[in-house]
């Protein structure tokens, strides 16, 4: 099976194990999947987030999704349990459609690690 193919399965299956469990079974978009996975790396799963928390916690999920890549790495937890990044490559210049299935790849590849899917 190609790459691509396997990670559009891959895609598709998340999405809708995600969407059950977390929007009843509404169809989450890609920025709802990484506000899930910021919301996932604090820890902090009841509290009620304000907007700019919100951007944060996306900010913390795309650091730590693409650190495999080696464009970030942990530095440090801060006194409230938010994690820092540090900067170790740009990213490239990438095309709206290249950015989202970098990321859509990320995102597989964070919840095969967890385990959440196969």
């Amino acid at each position: 099976m190609s790459r691509d193919i396997e990670l559009k399965e891959r895609w598709k299956h998340l999405v809708e194990k995600l969407s059950t469990q977390f929007a009843d079974g509404d169809t989450l978009d890609l920025d709802a999947i990484i506000y899930l996975v910021g919301v996932q790396e604090l820890g902090q799963y009841h509290k009620k987030y304000k907007k700019d928390e919100k951007l944060n916690l996306m900010h913390i999920a795309i650091c730590r999704l693409l650190e495999p890549y080696g464009y970030y790495k942990f530095d440090f937890f801060d006194e409230e349990g938010w994690p820092h990044y540090t900067i170790l490559e740009e990213l490239p210049a990438l095309k709206a459609g290249e950015q989202s299935v970098l990321m859509k790849e990320a995102i597989v590849g964070y919840f095969l690690g967890s385990e959440y899917i196969i």
